[in-house]
């Protein structure tokens, strides 16, 4: 495990160029009316996953069908991975058609230990150049944390309450169906997502696991929906709770001055995922 921080500082850059298609197919399965995407349009928050996709060859996944340890990202031997959370900054706006750059670096590397055994923390950084600007559009640092498996009998931290009375609310049931398309749309294998079989009897969970960047793109969604002039300068997430297919969902939000309070709760009014979007005005 000590070797591990010998990855901090490790870099990558890959490229490619923003087309309409994802847009298109992401609108779709956000429930949006169909809507022309034009080059130059600007990405809604968030969007930017939709590309940078991790090709990776079929004989290099992993048994919970993400890539194998090691690469560019640590070889950190737990066998479970989720995305913890993230942080961006919006310098300028991603649009349609740009020839974008992602520079990639491993932050940090943290080894701890929880209640339910080894816990790794990987923070990579993000940065999003944009047809050859020298200056970041978009900066973003992303959390992941690297688990023990599943023992019978460990004990889960208590689950928070969601705050209540929310102007803005959405209510959804996340089905497997959309939890198959963003997994599609991200080309993400992670086996918890769609495999049913595999997360409740490998990983121990009662169902399949709701993206947590999809939760995040859910959102930003609802601050898109309230308040479609917003201009997002910053936003942090952070995953609380897992959400299982096929129960009741919900997102709210509340504007503060220059602050929009966001969060998400499962069925049991349990906070899920708690986030703060900061306006530019």
């Amino acid at each position: 495990m000590d070797d591990l921080t010998a990855w901090i500082g490790r870099s990558e850059t890959v490229h490619d160029i923003l087309g309409a298609t994802p847009v298109v197919a992401l609108t779709a399965t956000l429930d949006h009316p169909a809507t022309p995407v034009s080059t130059g349009m600007p990405l809604p928050p968030l969007w930017h996953w939709l590309y940078f996709l991790p090709m990776h060859r079929a004989s290099e996944i992993g048994p919970d069908g993400h890539a194998r340890r090691g690469g560019f990202l640590p070889p950190v031997p737990l066998p479970r991975r989720m995305w913890a959370g993230s942080q961006f900054e919006f310098h300028a706006p991603v649009r349609v058609g740009d020839a974008v750059a992602r520079r990639s670096t491993i932050a940090d590397v943290t080894v701890k230990h929880g209640r339910t055994g080894q816990l790794v923390f990987v923070k990579v950084k993000h940065e999003l150049f944009c047809n050859g600007a020298a200056a970041p559009a978009l900066t973003e640092f992303h959390d992941i944390v690297y688990r023990e498996a599943k023992q019978p009998g460990d004990v889960e931290p208590p689950p928070v309450p969601a705050p209540t009375g929310a102007p803005w609310q959405r209510g959804l049931v996340p089905d497997d169906v959309l939890l198959f398309r963003y997994s599609a749309l991200t080309f993400n294998g992670h086996r918890i997502h769609y495999d049913r079989k595999y997360v409740t009897e490998v990983e121990g969970y009662p169902g399949l696991i709701v993206h947590g960047p999809l939760i995040a793109t859910l959102l930003m969604d609802l601050l898109r929906r309230e308040a479609p002039d917003a201009d997002v300068a910053a936003f942090r997430f952070k995953a609380v709770r897992p959400t299982f297919d096929g129960r009741p969902m919900q997102v709210n939000g509340r504007r503060e001055g220059h602050e929009v309070k966001l969060w998400a709760q499962d069925h049991d009014g349990w906070l899920t995922m708690d986030a703060v979007a900061t306006l530019r005005s």
